[in-house]
Formats: structure tokens, C-alpha cells, sequence
């Protein structure tokens, strides 16, 4: 039963990543519209714009892998439960990415507070995902264990 539980958490987990993720681009596609936007701070926003939409798809392919393990056991769970753990990495790193473009001093204004802000937050959600992630994708391989 706990095998159960814990994949619904991952699932769940997962699912308010992608919900998090989502508002998050909608808003940074907003402030992409504003007045009064600096050239390089509406290249660093499109390009964020571009990472979240990246980290949708790693997340959405992770909830898609998680439904198809069903009650794969041994070598195929590891192997779905690796795609999972890259896609939701990969997730966490286009997120991250996403604020590279604000750095150095000249990008230090009210776009860039109000981005971070929104991107940080999706960033800690989807650690705790990945956290998740790997204590469902190690518990399972416990539970095999003879």
C-alpha cells in the first residue's frame, strides 16, 4: 500500500509543479507586454518565457512516464523512475536558467523583482518534486529489495 500512496504524492507533487509553472509563464508573458520594458530586460524575459515553457514539457513527459510505470517491477521501474527523475531535473535547471538572463547590476528593477519572485517559488516547488521524485524511485527499489 505504501507504493500506492507514495505515487500519488509523486503525482500530486508533480501536478501542482505544472500548476505553479503555468501561472507563472502566464505572468511572465505579461510583463512581457509592459510599457517601459528595456530591450535587454524583454530579451532576458523571452528567454525566461522560453525555460518555463521547456520545464512544462519535462514536467508534463514526468507525469506521463509516472502513469506508465503501472506495475512495472525491477529493471523497468529504474528505467521509467530515471526518465522521471532527468525530466524533473531538467525541469529544476530550466527554471534556474530562466533567471540567468537577469544578472549584473543594469537588470536590477522592478521586472526582474517581480519575475524572481514568481520563478523562485516555482524553483522550490519543483525541488520539493524532485525530492519526492527520488524518495518514491528509492523506496520502491528498497521495497524490491530481497
Amino acid at each position: 500500500m505504501i507504493g500506492q500512496s507514495e505515487r500519488q504524492l509523486t503525482t500530486t507533487a508533480l501536478s501542482v509543479s505544472i500548476s505553479r509553472t503555468r501561472s507563472s509563464a502566464s505572468f511572465v508573458k505579461k510583463i512581457s507586454k509592459a510599457r517601459g520594458i528595456k530591450p535587454r530586460e524583454y530579451r532576458a524575459v523571452q528567454d525566461c518565457i522560453e525555460n518555463m515553457a521547456d520545464s512544462l514539457d519535462s514536467l508534463s513527459q514526468s507525469v506521463r512516464e509516472l502513469g506508465s510505470i503501472g506495475h512495472a517491477v525491477g529493471e523497468d521501474f529504474v528505467w521509467h523512475m530515471s526518465n522521471v527523475q532527468t525530466w524533473v531535473s531538467a525541469a529544476l535547471t530550466d527554471d534556474n536558467t530562466c533567471l540567468d538572463g537577469f544578472a549584473g547590476p543594469s537588470m536590477n528593477g522592478i521586472v526582474k523583482a517581480a519575475i524572481k519572485d514568481r520563478v523562485v517559488n516555482v524553483a522550490q516547488v519543483t525541488s520539493n518534486t524532485l525530492a519526492l521524485v527520488n524518495r518514491f524511485a528509492s523506496s520502491h527499489r528498497t521495497a524490491e529489495t530481497p
